[in-house]
């Protein structure tokens, strides 16, 4: 898996959105995405920033940004690839508090004891998690050998946090709606549960699932955990 290079300057970046009204629930943000990963998903549309050689953008001119739309942005997303192989993530968090934004934190739940220790020193404000399968299937969708230990400890983590969060399943072509609720009760209890479309990224890629299968996962979904959100079926649904 490609592994962040290390730096002694800031936490790597590799992508910058300015704004966003979508990325954290309620309030407008700033979405920071940074580089590399340790799984591959199948359906992953940030391919081009998890590879060894993604471009990589300054921590400064990012953070000078954030620090002059302090009271028309209210929060930042810190997302990826994944956040928590980045071993500047703490101190980067840090400085984006004094400017006053929530941080939410986008993750694969690969790194409990990073999800730990943020907590630990209250330096997140909401958590979203990507649940990828059932266990029998992770290491299919996600192309890596996970450790579905650390991915309990993270579930449970994030459940018992006491602070905003989410967890969410992209419908893969490669799952059905059985797959979908055994993956679902790892997280039955949970503040709020997205269940995603799965969008190809090329005409190579296996076609989705028809929407009314997807309303209907969502509906069993809902039924299994008490609650399920569909997204990214378009208007029309």
């Amino acid at each position: 898996m490609n592994q962040p290079r290390r730096s002694d300057t800031g936490m790597l970046i590799a992508g910058f959105q300015k704004t966003s009204f979508v990325d954290y629930p309620g309030q407008p943000c700033a979405v920071v995405f940074t580089p590399y990963c340790n799984m591959d998903c199948v359906y992953c549309h940030n391919a081009h920033i998890i590879k060894r050689d993604a471009p990589l953008i300054p921590e400064d001119p990012v953070l000078e940004y954030l620090e002059k739309r302090v009271g028309l942005l209210s929060a930042v997303v810190i997302s990826g690839g994944e956040p928590t192989l980045q071993q500047n993530l703490e101190a980067f968090i840090l400085r984006v508090r004094t400017f006053g934004y929530a941080v939410k934190l986008d993750t694969n739940g690969t790194k409990p004891q990073v999800l730990l220790s943020l907590l630990s020193k209250k330096l997140l404000d909401y958590i979203a998690m990507d649940i990828k399968a059932p266990a029998n299937k992770y290491d299919e969708i996600t192309h890596s050998c996970v450790d579905m230990d650390a991915i309990r400890r993270s579930i449970a983590v994030i459940r018992n946090s006491g602070i905003p969060h989410e967890f969410r399943l992209t419908f893969a072509p490669q799952l059905t709606q059985e797959d979908a609720l055994e993956t679902v009760r790892m997280v039955k209890g949970c503040d709020r549960f997205y269940l995603q479309q799965y969008r190809p990224r090329n005409d190579l890629d296996p076609r989705a699932h028809p929407p009314n299968e997807v309303l209907k996962t969502g509906e069993a979904i809902a039924r299994e955990i008490g609650n399920c959100t569909v997204r990214g079926l378009g208007p029309e649904h």
